[in-house]
């Protein structure tokens, strides 16, 4: 299980997560959010996956002072010349998503 990590000011800690119940990013998502609703435990994913949850009350946050800001993904592919059709759509799907 790979370490939660939250930084501060230059300083960063890393937390071992132990308990009954862990679970992994992966299809498992919601299992893990309806985990932290129904009281079992916190959830770390990212903010933006949590903010609904955050603005119904549903879940209260934890720690925020320390949490690590998320740029988002980067996409790296060889060129942008003989692009295949899925990958060029998939490109275009995600500028709209942007906008």
């Amino acid at each position: 299980m790979p370490l939660w990590e939250y930084e501060r000011h230059g300083e960063t800690v890393s937390v071992d997560p132990t308990g009954p119940l862990i679970v992994r990013v992966g299809g498992a998502v919601d299992l893990t959010v309806q985990a932290a609703i129904d009281g079992l435990g916190i959830v770390y994913l990212f903010e933006d996956w949590l903010q609904p949850y955050l603005d119904s009350g549903a879940l209260e946050p934890v720690l925020e002072p320390w949490w690590q800001s998320f740029t988002g993904p980067f996409l790296y592919y060889p060129g942008r010349r003989y692009l295949p059709s899925p990958l060029r759509a998939f490109i275009d799907f995600i500028n709209a998503q942007r906008t």
